[in-house]
């Protein structure tokens, strides 16, 4: 067995403590039945279920409904029309799709539910209740659509991933699951996910509050709601899909275009300072770590996906009852066993690739001020600056044909870092983003702005 293959398989004694939390979570959530994946390393290393019939339990293969994991199905479509050059996320709806009373609210706004559109539809409670009260964007919107001016506060929205469905539509001329079917579940060989349940599939069940009794709760068709929720799936789609939310895919999206997905788009709403939300994506931080994915619900149905690039894990939860099971708290307890149970091997180190293109003399220490700041080189080509102290700014930078480079995370993500030269082509400085570093703290021979007063460092009296 080579390492990698060793790394992945989990321990017996990890796999019973996975088996005993769906297990708990079955039992105490009181759903019909319930199913789980955990990837790892882009493969799904362990599956499980739970289930009130005797000696039958629902496996990886099994539909069950999604609900609003539909969103971040929907939210691919959209960023793939961005990366083709047919939208912009700060264009208006209205360039897009006309008419709807929503034309002004952009189309990164609606991404990142921020647009100020209602929770819900107008009228009958549209999850269910029949297509046919909401024809048209009309009746999804309503007269008085907005709760919040746009742009001012992240407000979930069903209605404004309808509008995004819609705005899929108008740019393909296609119907948005014939367009979803041929750009991303074909792909990405999702053979089991479809806008109508396929055989083998769960029955979604209601179950009385005081009472271990069930009753069968109505599948109906979302029509024009479908992009924020229609979808049955199963987990072992569900488990491709995570890696590729993970990894890209560049028949679909690219690496750099999932990342910026799960990158926050907004702030969180206020009193859920640990939630967040990116673009058709949710984000949470559990024990200290970072998570990305969705749940959802319908009636009769639960479900959540998420992941962590940092662990490279990812675990699926399914169950058919409306409420009571919690699923997006068991997947992230799945991740959580594993990732202390089994902690991910860091790659291994590796020296630089290019070694006639290094640039050693920008390594090591550099000055913003009197804050000391290290500067390193890794095998990948990209620099590291951090603080050398135990608070400060940190992030990584990826370099440019023009010997420039460009932060890629934190707080200097997206700006420039130039090593700036003195006339004989000595190193003078880095300016980052108008914040000069220095080999000295407020080094006299840089041009530090302000200037360094000219008796220097110097004691008191």
């Amino acid at each position: 067995m080579d390492e990698l293959s060793e790394d992945l398989e989990l321990l017996p004694s990890t796999r019973r403590a996975l088996r005993h939390r769906i297990a708990v979570a079955q039992s105490e959530g009181r759903s019909p039945s319930l199913v789980a994946a955990v990837v790892r390393g882009g493969e799904v290393v362990w599956e499980g279920s739970r289930t009130s019939v005797e000696g039958h339990g629902p496996d990886g293969g099994v539909q069950y409904r999604i609900g609003s994991i539909t969103k971040t199905f929907t939210a691919v479509l959209v960023m793939r029309l961005r990366d083709e050059g047919l939208l912009d996320l700060s264009d208006p709806l209205g360039r897009h799709l006309p008419g709807t009373g929503a034309d002004a609210v952009t189309i990164g706004q609606l991404l990142s539910h921020t647009g100020g559109l209602a929770a819900e539809t107008p009228g009958a409670w549209w999850e269910r209740s029949s297509a046919e009260l909401r024809p048209g964007l009309d009746e999804v919107l309503g007269e008085d659509p907005f709760k919040h001016e746009p742009g001012r506060r992240h407000h979930y929205s069903n209605p404004g991933y309808t509008l995004l469905g819609s705005l899929v539509e108008a740019l393909r001329g296609k119907p948005w699951e014939d367009v979803l079917r041929a750009e991303v579940l074909e792909p990405l060989g999702l053979d089991r996910t479809s806008g109508q349940p396929r055989a083998p599939h769960a029955g979604g069940w209601a179950v009385h509050p005081w009472a271990d009794l069930m009753m069968p709760e109505p599948a109906e068709d979302l029509g024009v709601m479908a992009p924020a929720g229609q979808l049955w799936s199963t987990t072992g789609d569900l488990a491709k899909f995570a890696v590729f939310l993970t990894r890209g895919d560049e028949r679909v999206l690219s690496a750099e275009s999932v990342r910026e997905m799960r990158t926050p788009a907004v702030a969180p709403e206020p009193g859920s300072e640990e939630a967040g939300y990116g673009l058709g994506v949710q984000l949470s931080v559990q024990d200290g770590r970072r998570l990305a994915g969705h749940s959802g619900s319908l009636p009769g149905f639960l479900a959540a996906l998420w992941l962590s690039e940092e662990e490279d894990l990812a675990a699926v939860v399914l169950a058919n009852c409306t409420s009571g099971v919690g699923p997006s708290m068991v997947a992230t307890d799945l991740i959580r066993i594993v990732a202390q149970a089994e902690p991910r091997f860091p790659e291994p180190w590796r020296p630089f690739r290019e070694a006639d293109q290094v640039p050693v003399e920008l390594c090591g220490t550099w000055y913003w001020g009197t804050a000391a700041h290290v500067l390193r080189l890794r095998y990948d080509g990209s620099l590291e600056l951090g603080p050398a102290g135990a608070s400060g700014r940190a992030a990584r930078f990826r370099g440019e044909s023009d010997g420039t480079w460009t932060g890629l995370t934190g707080y200097y993500a997206g700006e420039t870092l130039r090593a700036v030269r003195r006339g004989d082509g000595s190193l003078s400085h880095l300016d980052l983003g108008s914040f000069v570093f220095t080999r000295e703290p407020y080094d006299p021979q840089a041009p530090v702005p302000g200037g360094v007063d000219p008796q220097g460092w110097r004691g008191i009296g």
